[in-house]
């Protein structure tokens, strides 16, 4: 039996952040809360007929949107329904994003009952000012308390999310935000660089030239110092955007840059299962219009039916896996391992890609890529300009 991610996503917030492109609703009530964990049930008791004895859970991951806006039993009913249903390893990594100003202490208690061990909090940054720039609903002071009380819950297994790159941001604030972070202890941090996307405020406020964004130099140095200093501080960075502690690493998170499978379950959710990939529809309406009626049918055998909810699905060929396991591979530290990569695919990498054989060698050479018999990774130079290198293996 092979291993098995389950992710579920939870798309309601308090409020929209200003750089936020995420799939999910503000200022929603409770009873719609109650319509979509009955429609999320659903689609794990349809999945569960296809699923179940022939994978083992072994991650479960709440993301968002913000999953601990909604009620904390509602929660603990979607993952009791999971153990249920599904064969759940007992040391399943579960972990469930929160964000200060939606947790409590009787949150997390609900939490720790119903088996999570691990916790996501979005913090962003710790300094106000940044903050209130970023359209989030919390304060500083507001993620250290979460954190605290996490820590009072029993949770030993603590992320925060850190973003660098803030419109006006300098480095001077992003040192004091990461030492800060460092002093609170947590066991895994990720730091994204803020992407500027179409369709959110922050884009609006650009077009209109209201928005000042750090030039790329600036962005390149704050990456630089967060990696090098993680490092001092005991973190292993072992992927483009996270680092832990010793044995912390995300497994959930791991699923999607080693080509494992996973099963998205919710709202505009993605999944790869079998080799195939496929996605939910994106319309909260017709999500829970159809698993809230009798459009819902359990194939016996016909593995390959296609949900009404799903609205898109593929089949991935052996070229596709071939680029999906180098695009996602190398954003690990560890990068790819070529004697994988042969008993894969029954060639080795250079026999698939002769053309660019030589161009690798030159980034070696340039000190962005290191290449032995075994493995090639990117260098914490070669992070810089991994989007143009992996190109070549499109």
């Amino acid at each position: 039996m092979k291993n098995l991610g389950i992710y579920i996503h939870i798309p309601f917030c308090i409020k929209k952040c200003l750089y936020c492109d995420f799939l999910s609703f503000e200022n929603t009530a409770g009873g719609l809360h109650r319509e979509y964990v009955n429609a999320v049930m659903r689609e794990l008791d349809f999945y569960s007929n296809i699923y179940d004895n022939k994978f083992i859970v072994d991650s479960i991951f709440f993301g968002g949107g913000t999953p601990s806006l909604i009620d904390a039993r509602l929660m603990k009913e979607i993952l009791l329904w999971i153990k249920q249903k599904y064969q759940v390893d007992k040391k399943a990594e579960i972990t469930i994003e929160c964000n200060p100003k939606t947790i409590d202490a009787e949150k997390l208690r609900i939490y720790k009952e119903a088996g999570i061990n691990r916790i996501s909090i979005g913090v962003q940054t710790l300094n106000d000012m940044e903050l209130i720039s970023l359209g989030r609903v919390h304060r500083s002071e507001d993620a250290k308390e979460t954190y605290a009380l996490a820590r009072q819950a029993g949770f030993d297994n603590i992320n925060m999310d850190l973003m660098f790159a803030i419109p006006s941001h300098t480095c001077a604030v992003w040192q004091e935000t990461l030492k800060q972070a460092v002093c609170l202890n947590p066991e895994h941090i990720s730091f994204y660089s803020l992407q500027l996307e179409e369709k959110t405020k922050y884009f609006e406020m650009f077009e209109k030239g209201e928005l000042e964004l750090v030039s790329d130099d600036v962005d390149r140095e704050m990456y630089h110092f967060a990696s090098k200093f993680l490092k001092k501080s005991g973190y292993h960075h072992y992927e483009i955007s996270n680092c832990a502690k010793p044995g912390f690493e995300c497994r959930h998170n791991l699923k999607y840059w080693s080509m494992a499978d996973y099963l998205g379950i919710g709202l505009g959710a993605h999944s790869y299962v079998n080799g195939e990939r496929f996605s939910n529809v994106r319309d909260l309406a017709k999500y829970i219009g159809i698993l809230g009626s009798g459009d819902v049918t359990i194939p016996a055998k016909e593995e390959k039916a296609r949900p009404k909810w799903v609205e898109w699905r593929h089949i991935n060929a052996e070229w596709d896996d071939i680029v999906d396991f180098i695009i996602t591979g190398m954003r690990r530290e560890e990068g790819i391992g070529l004697r994988e990569f042969e008993r894969r695919f029954g060639k080795k990498l250079f026999e698939v890609y002769p053309e660019q054989e030589g161009l690798i060698r030159e980034y070696v050479e340039k000190g962005m890529l290191l290449l032995d018999e075994n493995r090639m990774r990117f260098t914490i130079k070669g992070v810089d300009v991994s989007n143009t290198i992996l190109a070549e293996f499109v």
